[in-house]
């Protein structure tokens, strides 16, 4: 078992089993027993799984004081509320795409949890190829750093904007390189059914399986700003990816108990975007004080400010939409 105790990527092969195996049990409890049917999932026991996995995410935080102190562990905690953060401006676009396709929520969470197993890969080889660009080129975190800035600069200024997926140049290649079903086959992503021209039998991709590849791109986009943000946090890749995984697996939860809720979210945009800012200029910013880094309490309590003043005054702004839901 001494293989268990050799280094990867900065820790134990044991503490990578263990998360690994927390993450498939969980994977199972959701896929597996609690919604292998196709089924709409409602707002009470979206909240119940949201709180779950928010809770879960911040036990694991505190196990990682325990093992490896504060300072790892508030650069954890720091990822995971930035990552959460970041989730809920996916879910915007993600509440877009399922709308664009005309998605019924009871398939919506087949989408997400598949689309969840490809981002728990696609994450890992990012983060993967990330840490050993930056440990052979520590400059990189400048660049890095540099693009946060930019990224939150151009989401200021795009914050208003929706976005628009019959434009987007994936969907745009697929549909005209696969054969696409008119309407949705239930909850299959692939069927097989005869050509109205020839009379073969084919197989077609469905409106589902166009969702779930939407999905999978908008996270790609987004983990191009989200995984940065963190390696500004922590060059650990045992923090990024943990972090990152366990904001991740609570997005369908949270998707499901938002979506509803996505109109008083006004001024979120505005407070990710000052927040992409903040963590982009940390190491400018310690650089120019002769730092060699914000402390991570300092950055979390900033980056928590920064989002709870966006939250709540999106909630004070929208208050009289909110009291004309309850109304009807």
């Amino acid at each position: 078992m001494e293989f268990l105790w050799v280094d990867f990527l900065g820790k134990p092969v044991w503490m990578w089993l263990f998360f690994l195996a927390v993450v498939a049990f969980l994977l199972i409890l959701d896929l597996g027993l609690l919604h292998k049917n196709s089924k709409e999932i409602g707002m009470g026991e979206s909240f119940a799984f949201s709180a779950f996995y928010i809770t879960l995410g911040v036990a694991f935080g505190g196990w990682i004081w325990w093992l490896s102190g504060s300072q790892a562990a508030l650069e954890y905690m720091t990822g995971f509320v930035i990552e959460k953060s970041l989730a809920m401006d996916n879910i915007f676009v993600i509440a877009m795409i399922f709308s664009y396709f005309a998605i019924p929520r009871a398939y919506q969470h087949r989408v997400l949890l598949f689309g969840i197993l490809g981002v728990i890969i696609l994450r890992g080889i990012m983060i993967a190829g990330g840490a050993a660009i930056v440990e052979s080129y520590h400059w990189v975190l400048y660049i890095f750093a540099a693009f946060l800035v930019f990224t939150g600069i151009k989401m200021l200024l795009s914050a208003d904007k929706e976005y628009d997926v019959s434009t987007n140049p994936v969907l745009k290649f697929v549909r005209r390189h696969l054969p696409v079903t008119e309407k949705l086959e239930g909850d299959h992503f692939v069927v097989r059914k005869a050509d109205e021209t020839t009379g073969r039998v084919k197989t077609y991709i469905t409106p589902l399986l166009l969702a779930l590849i939407m999905v999978e791109f908008v996270d790609l986009v987004f983990a191009v700003d989200s995984i940065p943000a963190i390696f500004a946090i922590t060059t650990d890749p045992y923090l990024v990816y943990t972090s990152n995984i366990f904001a991740i697996l609570g997005l369908r939860a949270l998707y499901f108990a938002l979506s509803a809720l996505i109109h008083r979210f006004a001024y979120l945009k505005y407070a990710l975007a000052v927040v992409l800012v903040f963590i982009g200029s940390k190491i400018f910013i310690a650089d120019m004080l002769g730092l060699t880094k914000i402390p991570p309490l300092l950055s979390l309590g900033i980056t928590l400010g920064i989002l709870a003043a966006g939250i709540l005054g999106s909630l004070w702004a929208t208050k009289d939409r909110g009291n004309k839901i309850e109304a009807k």
